[in-house]
């Protein structure tokens, strides 16, 4: 009888190869099959006249951050941009071809929609005082007048000289709503509390804000609403106390920040990146997705204060939240100047 043959070691060696071969092809394939049907990222770019360490755009930078680090954008940035050079800089992410481009026009209005009308297949979404741009000129505000309230009610509730003061960059309606709802928050919990109100005239300059803070401590203020950076450094010098702006820095002042009105821009960037993938971002008002709502705004939590403000208090301000979300109280917006009442 014939034996069978096995096979020989170099025909094993052969057919492995062809194996090996077989199956990194199919990788291959199956590699590039994915990568076919992996959507494309959208490609964003921003632009800041400030570092983006700043507490107003810091907000946006950390939601476009954030859906980057979700692979949803390819997201590219500039801070610090003058005004001078604002228009320069749009005009060249456009060219760049960013589908959608961020950032604020309050000082470059003029330039910014100029640049819009000229690039319509590009989505822009500025912080503007102004109203929406057809087709494609989409503004966003800071509306945390609500939380702004509420920090305003813990203020008035923790003053003991029943003076406070506000430091803020300029008199612009953005502000200028987040001082009102503060002062009216206030004056809910002590009707005789008294304010000085003063704008350093710059967007980032801490050592103006702290020589502001300052110059109200010294007139007895003991409770600061600090809406630019500097002015919690002087309330922690002296002894007093402050309340936040846009973003929580208790962690940095643990004694010293009782509360703050905090933005959340992820509900805004999420918005307008799904109306930018979907080809219906058209022009259109964003402000509503900064309500508390929307979970655009929030008080923060209390933390190292919690058991420093009275009981009492804290049902107040809880009862005043639970009705501003169910809608039975509304935080007026006034967007006027506020002007000091402090004697």
């Amino acid at each position: 009888m014939k034996s069978l043959s096995t096979p020989s070691v170099g025909g094993i060696a052969r057919r492995g190869l062809l194996k090996l071969a077989a199956a990194a092809a199919g990788a291959l394939l199956f590699s590039g099959a994915a990568q076919a049907q992996a959507p494309a990222k959208t490609k964003v770019a921003a632009i800041y006249t400030v570092p983006v360490e700043q507490q107003w755009v810091s907000r946006i930078h950390k939601a476009l951050t954030a859906a980057r680090d979700r692979g949803e954008i390819d997201y590219t940035f500039s801070e610090n941009v003058t005004n001078a050079d604002y228009e320069r800089v749009m005009r060249q992410y456009a060219e760049q071809g960013n589908k959608l481009v961020v950032g604020e026009a309050f000082a470059v209005e003029a330039a910014a929609r100029k640049v819009a009308k000229d690039y319509p297949q590009t989505a822009f979404l500025m912080g503007s005082s102004g109203k929406p741009q057809q087709p494609n000129f989409s503004v966003f505000d800071n509306y945390i007048q609500e939380p702004a309230y509420l920090t305003g009610m813990i203020a008035g509730g923790m003053s003991k000289t029943g003076k406070i003061g506000l430091v803020g960059g300029y008199p612009i309606p953005e502000v200028n709503r987040l001082m009102q709802a503060f002062i009216e928050g206030a004056k809910e919990v002590n009707p005789k509390a008294e304010f000085t109100v003063t704008f350093i005239g710059s967007w980032f300059d801490p050592p103006k804000a702290k020589e502001a803070a300052f110059a109200m401590i010294d007139k007895g203020a003991d409770v600061l609403y600090a809406e630019r950076f500097g002015v919690s450094d002087a309330a922690k010098e002296r002894g007093k106390l402050a309340i936040g702006n846009v973003i929580d820095t208790q962690p940095q002042y643990p004694e010293t920040v009782v509360a703050s009105a905090l933005w959340s821009m992820e509900p805004t960037i999420d918005e307008a990146l799904k109306q930018v993938k979907a080809g219906t971002f058209k022009a259109d008002d964003f402000g509503q997705y900064s309500l508390m709502k929307h979970k655009g705004s929030s008080l923060a939590p209390l933390g190292t204060f919690e058991q420093k403000i009275p009981a009492d208090l804290i049902a107040k301000v809880q009862a005043r939240q639970k009705a501003i979300l169910d809608g039975s109280f509304t935080v007026k917006v006034v967007d006027k100047e506020p002007k000091s009442s402090a004697r």
